[in-house]
């Protein structure tokens, strides 16, 4: 199979995303890749949301472990490499566990390393209940994950207010005569993080970009971004401040201390200003608001 065979198969028209997005439009390339695309930077993506998803466990586990940790994979369409990064970190976490004596627990001493280990999730903390939307890329999601019901919702709609109103599962709604309903839930109140992988930077406007984030700052109480660079600027007063994820507490828009930077990806973690203490999920919070 010559390179260029191998491209097409994984999904990359060249390897450039620039020049993809050059020649061929964002909308374009997408609609051409959508069912086959694959993020040669998943590594790193899987690396970096191991860390927030152990740093958070590590700090508001009090609070986690009382309800089902709702999520919202916003354009998932990097073939829903956050989704499996999340799934995996739960499965590995419920792992360790049921054996408690695994080499896992012992392999790191230092204290990145250590994060990347998934802490032990006992049966308290439920599968983490996922909705994911992208315009493009559903068809990827389904056959890489085996999980139906991705949304094709834009920005724009979530902007103007819309969400995925039933969550990831692996059972279809459009199956007719389906007896297993009780498998699909749908979203019901705050949801504790938006997850974005390799995508927010593709929302060009800055008014339009405002508008997305303002929206998600009153659904969900965290907002990771996942890049391989510092894009795109979120500003304050967008209903979002900066988290520091080692000294867990706000720190300045500008300041990249407390960012995670993994495999040449960068994430950085933002705390809604408008979900507050009084909110059914924020009650026993360790980092408060």
């Amino acid at each position: 199979m010559s390179r260029g065979s191998r491209d097409v198969t994984q999904g990359i028209l060249k390897s450039s995303m620039r020049d993809n997005y050059s020649e061929h439009g964002v909308e374009e390339y997408y609609r051409k890749v959508g069912g086959t695309y694959r993020n040669p930077h998943f590594p790193g993506v899987r690396s970096v949301l191991f860390y927030w998803f152990t740093r958070l466990w590590t700090m508001e586990e009090d609070r986690l472990k009382c309800s089902t940790m709702k999520v919202f994979d916003m354009a998932c369409g990097e073939a829903g490499e956050a989704t499996i990064a999340l799934v995996e970190w739960w499965k590995a976490g419920r792992s360790v566990y049921d054996a408690p004596h695994s080499p896992m627990l012992t392999a790191s001493h230092s204290r990145k390393a250590a994060a990347l280990t998934p802490p032990s999730l006992g049966p308290e903390l439920q599968r983490p209940r996922i909705y994911a939307a992208d315009p493009y890329t559903a068809e990827a999601l389904q056959s890489r994950t085996g999980l139906y019901n991705c949304s094709t919702l834009s920005f724009k709609d979530v902007a103007e207010g819309s969400l995925p109103t039933v969550a990831l599962s692996t059972v279809s709604t459009s199956t007719p005569n389906d007896t297993t309903t009780d498998a699909i839930e749908t979203v019901d109140s705050t949801l504790e993080m938006t997850l974005c992988s390799f995508a927010l930077h593709l929302v060009e406007s800055q008014s339009e970009l405002f508008s997305l984030l303002w929206e998600l700052s009153t659904k969900c109480r965290w907002l990771i971004v996942v890049a391989p660079h510092k894009r795109p600027e979120i500003k304050e007063g967008w209903g979002w401040v900066k988290w520091d994820v080692e000294s867990w507490e706000e720190t300045q828009m500008s300041d990249s201390k407390g960012e995670i930077l993994q495999d040449r990806v960068h994430c950085r973690v933002y705390r809604s200003v408008n979900i507050h203490g009084e909110d059914p999920l924020a009650e026993g919070s360790e980092g408060g608001s």
